[in-house]
Order: C-alpha cells, then sequence, then structure tokens
C-alpha cells in the first residue's frame, strides 16, 4: 500500500481558492435560496409587508390630528419617517437568518460544498435587499393612498434607494451579531433593543422641535434622524441637502467598521 501524500497547507489553500466570478455566482445563488425561503414560509415578509400598512394607518389616524392638525398635514411627516423605520427594522432579518442556519446545521453543510466560503453570508444580505425593496414600496402605495404626494419622481427614486442603501448597510451590524450571539433568540433581542429605541426617540414620528430640550439633544445626534430628514426633503421639496450626504457618509461608515468584524468572525466559523 502506497504512502497517502500528504498536501501541505498552502498548496492546500491553492486548491480551496475560488475565483472572483464564482463567488459572485455563489452569493447569487444563496441569495436565490434566501428568497425561495420567503416564498415557501411568506411569515418571513411580515415585517416588510404588515409594519408599513400598520404603521402608516395607525401613526397617521391616531397622531395626525394631534400633531399637525389633520392627517393629510400628518402624511409629509410620518411617510418618510415610516420609510426609514421600516427598512431598518427588516435589516434585522439578516442576523436572525444567519444564526439559524448556524444552529440547525445547515451552515456545516455549506462548509462542506465546493463554494465560496462567503457566499452564505453575501447571500441572505443580497437577498434582503429585496426585503427592504417590498416594504419601501408598500410604504409608497400606502402614503399615496392616503394621499400624500412627494415633489417628483426622481426625489422619489432616490428617497427609495437612500433608504434602501441605508438598511443594507445597518444590516451589518446584525449580521455581526449573528456570528457572534449565541441563539437567534439574543440576536433578536439585542437588535430590538438597539434599534426600537433609534427609531422612537428620533425625528421619524414627530418634529424634533416638539420634544424636550434633553431629549433633542439625544434626538439630534441619532443617525435615523438624519436618514429620515434625507428623505423628508427628498420628498416634500424635491432637494438634495446636507443630511443626505451625512446619510451616506454614515452609513458607509457602518460598512467600513462592521464588514471586517463580520467578516473576521465569520471565517472562524466557515
Amino acid at each position: 500500500m502506497s504512502a497517502q501524500k500528504i498536501i501541505p497547507p498552502e498548496e492546500r489553500d491553492l486548491k480551496n481558492r475560488i475565483s472572483l466570478r464564482t463567488t459572485v455566482v455563489n452569493s447569487l445563488t444563496m441569495a436565490y435560496r434566501s428568497l425561495l425561503l420567503i416564498r415557501r414560509t411568506p411569515q418571513q415578509l411580515f415585517d416588510v409587508t404588515i409594519q408599513p400598512i400598520l404603521f402608516t394607518g395607525m401613526f397617521a389616524f391616531l397622531f395626525g390630528g394631534a400633531i399637525s392638525g389633520s392627517v393629510q398635514g400628518y402624511l409629509p411627516i410620518i411617510i418618510p419617517g415610516i420609510l426609514a423605520t421600516t427598512a431598518l427594522t427588516a435589516s434585522i432579518a439578516t442576523g436572525v437568518q444567519l444564526r439559524e442556519d448556524m444552529d440547525k446545521g445547515v451552515f456545516n453543510r455549506f462548509k462542506s460544498m465546493p463554494i465560496a466560503r462567503i457566499a452564505p453570508l453575501m447571500g441572505p444580505l443580497l437577498a434582503d435587499l429585496v426585503r427592504y425593496a417590498i416594504a419601501t414600496g408598500l410604504t409608497f402605495g400606502i402614503g399615496y393612498l392616503l394621499g400624500f404626494r412627494w415633489a417628483n419622481s426622481l426625489a422619489v427614486l432616490t428617497a427609495a434607494i437612500l433608504v434602501i442603501y441605508a438598511a443594507w448597510c445597518v444590516g451589518w451590524i446584525f449580521a455581526f451579531l449573528g456570528t457572534v450571539a449565541p441563539t437567534t433568540q439574543v440576536v433578536s433581542g439585542i437588535s430590538n433593543a438597539i434599534l426600537f429605541p433609534l427609531a422612537f426617540l428620533s425625528g421619524a414620528f414627530v418634529p424634533t422641535k416638539t420634544l424636550p430640550s434633553w431629549l433633542q439633544d439625544f434626538v439630534n445626534i441619532n443617525p435615523l434622524t438624519y436618514i429620515v430628514s434625507a428623505v423628508r426633503q427628498l420628498l416634500n421639496q424635491g432637494t438634495i441637502g446636507n443630511d443626505f450626504w451625512l446619510s451616506i457618509v454614515g452609513s458607509a461608515a457602518v460598512v467600513v467598521i462592521f464588514v471586517p468584524l463580520t467578516l473576521r468572525f465569520y471565517m472562524r466559523k466557515a
């Protein structure tokens, strides 16, 4: 019997190296898998379908008269807020799905397949773009039915791209939590503890000038406030201001910080 050939680590890594094209194809395949999971379990779309409808109707009719004197007067305030908060809330699912794959053993199956190691991570992140687009489109639709009219079509497109972009960037925070948290319950709990205070302690639902001075200090440094303000200016005035660029730069900063952290912990398990 001939002795088994021992492959040096360097040679083994070379054989396992996968081209950029293959990595992209594998990531798109994993994204398609995530979309198939949504089709088979439509409950995964509740946060991007039920939430914008419920929040828009509830806030508009409950608080429209008290805050702006009428529902019509409140729509220019609440629609941009719902757009931003719904998309960002939907980004929590990124970390939850990643943790579920690890807990259920699906992740181990992926490790045994000849695919790019990064694909099971990038796939859900790419598929989430579809979820953010659904939430954004529904919010615009509900707002239009209630009587909200935006400045122009280009403003709508720009606002939608900004919201989807910001949500995708924030999704890396929750992807990081998915790689380090022990269970899906922990991922969900920490994510909600982070996001919901940011959502409600912002300028999303009420004008910031109506808040107590001590609360305004926090709201004015809340990143979500800048996103909401940028979307509000786009939809109501059709212009791009400083808040737009601050939102772009701030979201990019999240990616710069959390992508390396996520990849570092993810690769240890991949």
